[in-house]
C-alpha cells in the first residue's frame, strides 16, 4: 500500500488521560500521520465516530462514565455492516481481560507503558488491513452498482426487443394492431385485480406484446385474406398460437416463459371452443384469460380502428361471451376496473395528440 496512503488513515484517540493523550498524538504526526482526532470524554465516542468515520480507533479500556467495553458495544450498535478497527491500550494483562475486549470487537492491544516503536508497529499493520478492507468494500460496492446498472440496461433492451418482434407481428396482421403500451398497461392492471403479485403483474406488463407473435410464421396469403377463409386455412391459421410458444418457448427467463404461456393458451376458450387445444375453464393459465380479455378490448376500442366503439360498449360485448369465450371472474374484474383502464387510454391519447403538435410544429417552423 503507498505510504502516503497509509499515513492520510484517520486515527481516533478515545482516552481520558490527557498524557496518554499527547504522547500518542506527538508520537503519530511524528511518524508522519496526519488525521488524528482525539477525546477524552469517551460519553462523546460514537458521535465523533459518526462525524470522523476513522479508519482505526485507539481506545482505552478502564475509563469514567463509560468504560472501553462499553463504547465498543455502543459503537457496535452503530456500526453494523463495516469493520470496526479498534485497537485496545490497556495495562491489563490478564487473560479474561484481554478475552472480553476480543469478544467485544477489539482486534489487538498495546500494553501500557507504551513501548512506542511496537505501538507505531501496531497501529501501521491495524491501519493497513482497516483500509485495505475499506478498498473492498468500495470496489465490491463499485461492482454491486455496475452489476445493478448492466441487468437493468439488459432489461431495458430485452423490453425493447419484445416490444420490436410485437411489432414485427403487427405488421403482418391483416387487423388493425393493438397498442402495445395501452395493451401492456390494460394487462398488469387486470392481472392486479384477478389476485396475481406484483411479479407476475411485472411479467405480464413486458410480455403481453408478444401474444400473437406466432403470426410470423403464418404465410401472407391467409393473414391478409379479407374473405372468410377456407377449412383448410383455417386449420393453418390455427396453428399460430403453437408458433408462438416454439418461438419463446424452453427459455430459462421467467419473462420469456409468461410470454410463451400467453402466446400458447390466449386464444383458448372457457367453455372448450378455442384452440390450439380446446383447454377449458382453470386448465388455461390465468395469464391467459387475463390477455385474452384486453387483446379484445383493445381492438374494439382501438381509435385506428375504422369503427372503434366506447368502453362500455366494448364490456357489453365482451360480457356477451363471458362463461363461453372469458372466464367471468375476469370478466367481472375488467368491468370493476373500467374507470382505470378509460384513463391509461386517455392518457395515451394525449401523449399522441402531443406527439403529432410536436411534430406539426417542427415541420412548420
Amino acid at each position: 500500500m503507498p505510504k502516503t496512503k497509509l499515513e492520510d488513515g484517520k486515527i481516533l484517540i478515545i482516552d481520558d488521560e490527557k498524557g496518554n493523550v499527547q504522547i500518542f498524538e506527538r508520537v503519530l504526526k511524528g511518524a508522519g500521520f496526519t488525521n488524528v482526532v482525539s477525546i477524552t470524554d469517551s460519553c462523546k465516542a460514537v458521535e465523533i465516530y459518526q462525524e470522523f468515520r476513522p479508519d482505526l480507533i485507539l481506545l482505552d479500556l478502564k475509563m469514567p462514565k463509560m468504560d472501553g467495553f462499553e463504547v465498543m458495544a455502543a459503537l457496535k450498535k452503530v456500526e453494523t455492516e463495516s469493520y470496526l478497527p479498534i485497537l485496545v491500550l490497556t495495562a491489563q494483562r490478564d487473560q479474561p481481560t484481554r478475552m472480553r475486549a476480543l469478544e467485544c470487537g477489539a482486534k489487538d492491544f498495546i500494553s501500557k507503558p507504551f513501548e512506542m516503536t511496537e505501538a507505531l508497529t501496531r497501529v501501521r499493520n491495524m491501519l493497513e488491513v482497516s483500509l485495505l478492507h475499506k478498498e473492498v468494500l468500495d470496489n465490491n460496492l463499485d461492482l454491486e452498482y455496475r452489476v445493478r446498472k448492466r441487468t437493468r440496461e439488459l432489461e431495458e433492451m430485452r423490453v425493447d426487443l419484445i416490444h420490436r418482434l410485437s411489432r414485427a407481428a403487427r405488421y403482418r396482421a391483416k387487423s388493425c394492431a393493438p397498442n402495445n403500451a395501452r395493451l401492456s398497461h390494460y394487462c398488469s392492471l387486470l392481472a392486479e385485480e384477478v389476485g396475481m403479485s406484483s411479479d407476475q403483474c411485472n411479467l405480464i406488463h413486458q410480455a403481453s406484446p408478444l401474444y400473437d407473435i406466432g403470426k410470423i410464421g403464418i404465410p401472407d396469403d391467409i393473414l391478409s385474406k379479407e374473405s372468410k377463409l377456407s377449412h383448410d386455412e383455417w386449420e393453418i391459421f390455427k396453428m399460430y398460437p403453437v408458433m408462438g410458444a416454439e418461438i419463446l418457448g424452453e427459455s430459462e427467463s421467467k419473462l420469456l416463459q409468461m410470454a410463451e404461456s400467453i402466446c400458447k393458451a390466449h386464444e383458448e376458450h372457457w367453455d372448450g371452443s378455442g384452440f390450439p387445444n380446446g383447454s377449458t375453464g382453470e386448465e388455461i393459465p390465468l395469464e391467459a384469460r387475463v390477455v385474452a380479455v384486453c387483446v379484445k378490448l383493445e381492438k374494439l376500442t382501438n381509435p385506428d380502428n375504422d369503427l372503434p366503439i366506447s368502453f362500455e360498449a366494448a364490456i357489453s360485448e365482451i360480457e356477451t361471451k363471458s362463461g363461453s369465450s372469458f372466464d367471468p371472474n375476469v370478466v367481472d374484474a375488467c368491468k370493476r376496473i373500467l374507470p382505470e383502464i378509460k384513463e391509461i387510454a386517455e392518457q395515451f391519447s394525449a401523449q399522441h395528440l402531443e406527439g403529432l403538435l410536436n411534430h406539426f410544429r417542427h415541420t412548420t417552423s
